[in-house]
Parts: C-alpha cells; structure tokens; sequence
C-alpha cells in the first residue's frame, strides 16, 4: 500500500461510463480519489463506486477538496467555461481525459477514429472486422465500456476507440497506431468559440505523438482536412481514400465497381454491391475500416466477409416501420447539419423531415439545395424552432411547427401518404426535449409502434 503522505490525489468531474471507469483504474493503481458530480449520478454507477469503496457526490462540487488534486480527470462534457474548470485552471491543476489517463497504463495497439459524422458506424465497423477474426479487441471511447475501465479489469491487446473532439481536448501523450479522420464539417461551435479553426485543430490532435511506424487513413476530397494536412507535419504513413476511380490513392472504386484496398502488407478487392452499408457516406466508412484491418494484416476473407453482415448502427438511418404505405427512419443520431445532408442523399422517395432540438450554431444551407428538391414538409420539433421555421419557410410547400414529440408524430402522420418517408434527422442536439439522442430515437420508434398498433 502507498504512504498516504505521497500518495497522488486525483479529482474525477463526473461520473459517467468514463468517470467511473477512470476512478476504478484510479483506485487500483494507488491514487486517493474523489468523484464530484454536479448532476445526478445513474445507479448503475454509484453501485459500482460503492463496491469499490471510492468516494464520490452528487449535485455539487466540494470546491476545496477538488482543488487540493494533483490532477484532475474530466467529463468530455464539461465545458472549461463551467465555474469548477476555471477555478481549476486558474489553479494551474493539470486537466486530462479518461482515455489520456487509461492509455498511461497500456501498451495495447489503438486504433483511434474521429471525424464529425460517420465515427459510431466506422467503429462499430472495425471492431466488428477485428472481432470476427479472431483478435483480442475491445471497444472503447463513445461506444462500449470505458477505456479506463477495460484497461483495470479487462485488458485487451487491441482497442478500436471512438474519439469526440472533446475528448481530444483533453489529450496530450497518448498515442494513436492507426488514426482515422473521416470528415470534418462544422459542428459543436458553440464549445470552440464559434471559430472552425479550433474545431478543427481539435479534431487533428488524433495524430500528435504519431511515429513513422503509425498510419493516418482519411477522406481525400474532404477540404477541410486536406487543407489542414498543408499546415501541419505529420511523421505517420499517409492512407487516403476516394469514392474515384484514383489509383494514387490507398483504397479506391475502380472502373468495374470494385473496391480496391492497397496496403503494403495486403491487397483486396471486393465488389461494392457487396457491402453491408450503403449510400456514399457508409463506403466511407467501409474504406476506412477495410484499410485499418489491412494494416493490422486481417486475412482477406475475414475482412471481405465481415464488410458484407455489418448489420448497421441504432439510430442511424434505422428503420422504425412502415405504417399505411409510409416508411418511417429513426436517424436521431443525426446530431449536427451534415449528417442530415448525408440522410436526405440517400432518400429516394418524398419525404416529411423532422428538425429540432438544441441548436449548435447550425448553418442550414448545406442542406437547402436537398431540402428543395426532396422533402414535401418539415416537421419542426423543439422548444424553440423559430430559426428552422424562419430559415425553411420559402423551400418547402408545408411547415409545421410542434413542441413534443407526440405532436410531430402526429403532424407527419397527417402529411404523409402511401409511398412517402418520414425521417427523424434533426439536425440538432437532443437536450431540449429528451436526455440523449438515444432517448429521442427510443421514442420517436415506440411513437411509430404506437400508430401502427392503432392501425390494427
């Protein structure tokens, strides 16, 4: 046992699935630590810190005993505006993410993904390619346990992480082996000082510590990202991809609708009929996560057959049902402009679109020109949807302005005829009606459920 005079105190901020997983490796590693949650804690972890004899609190924050830490492990939540973060920092208390803490403890291989839309379908994606071949993988960062948690009580020899902007922030030595970026789109500008080239350095983070030996994979024709890639320097193995017939790059389609997948240990041809996920966005996603598999050297078959019985992501594109010849999509994780672009290109039918929620600084033109020629009416579902209703008015015949979402089930039922599509794609955080997009598109599919039982 550590001398408690030297031992290392480390504050947690929030007790989330990353809080709690970090206090528990904490805990095993010897630090005296405090878990300060100015929210309500979920059962779930409070049973888990009490089996574990750590301290923890709810609804406030004990101010002196969270600035007597030597470091202090955050939320990617908690924004560094928040009173407890300034009085942190103005203490010059070192702040770092659960991942930044959990990677000091391991030397698995990380493959690490980020990019503002596609990174939940990309990683599942991966770990599912690793997992069927047999590797002793786990799943880390927004989706599965925590990192921390995984690193204390159930190592693995390899990660597949999914990494916010957020987390990145708060991420210094931890190193990437594979680091993937799929896009870069405006999104969270409300946490960046609604300035892009703060975003976008956050998200470019995902390489610092990279070594010749370690690979970057991303999307060629993202400008964004190719204009970032002039201004820095990176040592890691450049690995883009194209939707082009474009040999230059590492994965490609080719002529015959082939996608080709070059790495200098593997190549893989595959048809693009083929693929578990369609529309342009999830080849993307395919390409990224076919490419980390080649570089781990995953034996063809088993990526080629894993690419093909993906079953998808809840919440994403997902449907919920067809009730009197309408379908009805759940894309509630559609959280930000862009992912909703991605959701209009793939419709073929008319569509009723539902927008709303927690606007984050949204820039609705990106989607206009979709909008336009796609969707017969909007639903808009939120507290406030004055901008949608303002921004909308003159592009679409019928505009519906609902408070609940009992309300904008029921006005898409009203629109809709036989043959149309409603789609859930809100453009929005979800925080002004439901606790998490999760929630919002549990919901929205029990609605759905609810008008077909009615039906029958």
């Amino acid at each position: 046992m550590t001398n408690n005079i030297s031992q290392r105190r480390l504050a947690i901020l929030g007790a989330g699935e990353s809080g709690t997983g970090a206090a528990i490796l904490a805990k095993d590693k010897g630090f005296d630590v405090f878990v300060s949650d100015f929210g309500h804690i979920s059962p779930k972890y409070k049973e888990m810190l009490d089996k574990e004899g750590i301290q923890w609190e709810e609804g406030q924050h004990s101010v002196e005993r969270i600035l007597a830490a030597d470091e202090v492990v955050k939320s990617p939540g908690i924004a560094d505006t928040t009173p407890i973060m300034q009085k942190v920092l103005s203490k010059n208390i070192p702040v770092i993410s659960e991942i930044e803490f959990a990677g000091r403890y391991t030397d698995a291989k990380m493959i690490c993904i980020t990019g503002s839309n596609g990174k939940t379908t990309t990683t599942l994606l991966t770990y599912h390619i690793l997992q069927r071949a047999g590797l002793d993988v786990g799943l880390a960062g927004n989706v599965g346990n925590s990192l921390a948690l995984q690193v204390a009580r159930e190592p693995h020899e390899v990660y597949v992480i999914e990494l916010s902007s957020f987390q990145l922030d708060n991420m210094y030595d931890f190193k990437a082996n594979i680091a993937v970026i799929l896009n870069i789109t405006p999104d969270h500008l409300d946490r960046y000082d609604y300035k892009m080239e703060n975003y976008v350095k956050a998200k470019f983070r995902i390489l610092q510590n990279m070594t010749p030996k370690d690979s970057f994979i991303y999307w060629k024709e993202d400008p964004i990202v190719s204009a970032q890639l002039k201004k820095i320097t990176t040592e890691a193995e450049l690995y883009p991809f194209t939707a082009n017939d474009e040999e230059s790059c590492t994965a490609y389609i080719d002529a015959e609708n082939d996608m080709i997948i070059n790495t200098p240990g593997t190549s893989l041809s595959m048809p693009r009929a083929d693929l578990a996920l369609n529309g342009i966005h999830n080849l993307y996603n395919s390409m990224a996560a076919g490419l980390s598999a080649c570089l781990l050297n995953i034996r063809k078959d088993d990526i080629r057959a894993a690419l093909s019985d993906f079953t998808g992501v809840e919440h994403r594109l997902e449907p919920a049902g067809t009730v009197d010849g309408v379908e009805w999509i759940n894309d509630s994780k559609a959280t930000n402009v862009n992912s909703c672009w991605y959701a209009l290109d793939s419709m073929t039918k008319p569509t009723i679109l539902i927008l709303g929620g927690k606007d984050k600084g949204n820039d609705y033109n990106e989607i206009l020109p979709l909008v336009k020629d796609k969707v017969k009416a909007i639903v808009a579902m939120g507290l406030h949807n004055e901008k949608i209703v303002e921004f909308f008015k003159d592009a679409v015949p019928v505009i519906r302005d609902t408070n609940s979402l009992a309300d904008a089930v029921a006005a898409c039922h009203e629109l809709a005829a036989a043959g149309d599509v409603v789609l859930l794609s809100p453009c929005c955080a979800s925080f002004d009606l439901f606790s998490s997009y999760e929630d919002r598109g549990r919901q929205f599919k029990t609605a759905v459920k609810n008008l077909y039982s009615h039906q029958h």
